[in-house]
């Protein structure tokens, strides 16, 4: 299948599942988001993967593309809803370092890069490269040139590390615990064309230097899931 863009159903079928998280309202419209939503995410994923799933992780070792599967885990959660209301997608490699990711939902579309998980030894890592002044510095570099139209965001503590001095050059970095760039656009007719391709290949092609940054410095993680 060929992207030629998201459906004219795509919208709707999000803005219906907001107000009506059932499973008699996604058993109704399942249709709408196999054709809509879920086909065409597939269709552009494979478009991009060629181009950017190599080199994304440590090692210029290949990544994979995935869409995230619709049903939320609600074990842990108090909010019972059981199905997402946005349809994401990413290309990775292993378990962290650089990743690509794209979303469509009632909000329209977003699109980010960066590192959006990390286990305990990729955090290590991430703050051992940041506290080193040529990683550290090249790092706010990239994000710097990635302008005002990139929202540069993650989790981050409410203090400093422990061990880090108040006065730390990077001490805002070094507060992230996961750290990407995203940017996001309102439902417009270019959701639903084939120029959407090319609007998500140029935004991630901007994250690249992120992206392999975070392939270099942080890499998957060594631990078992």
């Amino acid at each position: 299948m060929r992207f030629e863009g998201f459906g004219d159903g795509a919208v709707e079928f999000y803005e219906g599942l907001e107000a009506d998280n059932s499973k008699a309202y996604w058993g109704d419209q399942l249709a709408v988001y196999r054709e809509h939503v879920r086909a065409p995410m597939e269709a552009l994923l494979a478009e991009l993967e060629p181009e950017f799933a190599a080199g994304v992780g440590s090692g210029g070792a290949s990544g994979k593309g995935k869409v995230f599967r619709p049903h939320r885990d609600v074990r842990f959660s108090p909010d019972k809803s059981p199905y997402k209301t946005h349809c994401g997608a990413v290309i990775e490699a292993g378990r962290g370092g650089g990743a690509y990711y794209v979303e469509v939902s009632v909000a329209g579309m977003l699109i980010a890069g960066g590192c959006f998980h990390t286990e305990s030894d990729q955090l290590a890592r991430y703050r051992t490269a940041v506290d080193e002044p040529v990683h550290g510095e090249r790092l706010r570099e990239v994000l710097a040139a990635l302008g005002a139209r990139w929202e540069i965001t993650g989790d981050t503590l409410a203090t400093r590390p422990r061990g880090v001095p108040a006065d730390h050059p990077r001490l805002e970095l070094l507060r992230h615990r996961t750290l990407y760039a995203a940017r996001r656009w309102e439902p417009d007719d270019l959701l639903h064309e084939r120029g959407c391709a090319s609007r998500v290949r140029k935004g991630w092609r901007e994250l690249r230097e992120l992206n392999q940054w975070c392939a270099d410095h942080v890499g998957p993680t060594e631990r078992r899931r």
